[in-house]
């Protein structure tokens, strides 16, 4: 399988990013294969990295996490020690979902969820603002989210 997945293999793609729980019967008629033939594409997806894994979506207002905000972090000094610090310092806090190096004003944005305004406010005092090296924090605070695209656009 070369870098770049044929016709059928972005199907088989489209349709597991909608649902990653449909069997592979299902995916196999869908796609106009039998079984074993899309089962062994299946796990060469997987085995390529194309398919890194596979998650149920949570409701973060549901499980109680109402706030949610963009961080936007600048280091003393962006070297490699101190972004390798700050990199996985950032890996041990279950609050931050996502974590971008970026080009631009700031070194890094993260996304981060918490119950409330007062533990994020808690989260930013007591565990980030904390850590060494960082030299300026801005937020960001989400309001209302408008779209969550999980579906890839696959090229053509």
């Amino acid at each position: 399988m070369s870098k770049y997945p044929d016709s059928v293999d972005r199907k088989i793609l489209s349709i597991l990013e909608k649902n990653a729980r449909i069997s592979n019967a299902e995916l196999a008629e869908k796609v106009n294969l039998s079984p074993t033939p899309c089962l062994r594409r299946l796990r060469k997806l997987e085995s390529t990295g194309l398919i890194r894994g596979y998650a149920a979506l949570l409701d973060e207002k549901a499980l109680g996490l109402q706030a949610s905000a963009l961080l936007f972090v600048n280091l003393e000094k962006n070297n490699k020690e101190n972004a390798e610090q700050f990199e996985a310092a950032v890996k041990l806090l279950p609050e931050v979902l996502e974590c971008f190096v970026v080009a631009g004003r700031h070194d890094y944005v993260l996304r981060i969820v918490t119950r409330d305004l007062d533990d994020y406010a808690r989260f930013i005092k007591e565990r980030l603002a904390v850590l060494e090296k960082i030299a300026d924090l801005e937020s960001i605070i989400i309001l209302k989210q408008i779209l969550l695209q999980k579906n890839l656009p696959l090229p053509v």
